[in-house]
């Protein structure tokens, strides 16, 4: 078993004994959901790959939020977001903006980078070097943004 799943499942039974209800349930969604890739695979799940699940929940809790705020529905968008903080507690030490930029940069120069057009490319590249420490979407971003420049 990974280190990662252990300690989700370490976190379960705790929060369980500490009747943490909305952490109980963000626990056992996330269990699910890495579930039900490993059943799509056949296989138990690497580090790298339950990140993926998670950051998938925290993606879609984001939308869910906003989708919520725009229907005024202020009281469910709060409980969207406590629960992205709690998959969030499980991601790796998130990058800063200048950290990504960095990184997208060197990406650029790896691949010779002349336009927007490369941007699948240095996507690529770049996403492999931030490994789960970067949303794709900020990823993307900055990489629109620095290749669009003259």
């Amino acid at each position: 078993m990974s280190g990662l799943l252990e300690r989700i499942d370490n976190d379960l039974k705790k929060a369980m004994k500490e009747k943490d209800s909305l952490r109980l349930s963000c626990l056992r969604m996330l269990k699910t959901s890495i579930k039900k890739v490993q059943v799509e695979k056949g296989r138990e799940l690497k580090d790298e790959e339950i990140i993926k699940v998670i950051q998938s929940l925290i993606k879609k809790g984001k939308e869910a939020a906003e989708n919520f705020r725009k229907g005024g529905r202020e009281d469910l968008a709060e409980k969207e977001e406590k629960e992205v903080s709690i998959f969030s507690e499980y991601l790796p030490e998130q990058l800063s903006p200048e950290q990504i930029e960095n990184i997208v940069r060197e990406a650029i120069a790896e691949v010779n980078a002349t336009g927007l057009k490369d941007l699948g490319k240095v996507m690529k590249v770049a996403m492999a070097k931030v490994a789960g420490r970067a949303q794709g979407k900020d990823v993307s971003e900055i990489a629109k943004k620095l290749l669009s420049q003259p």
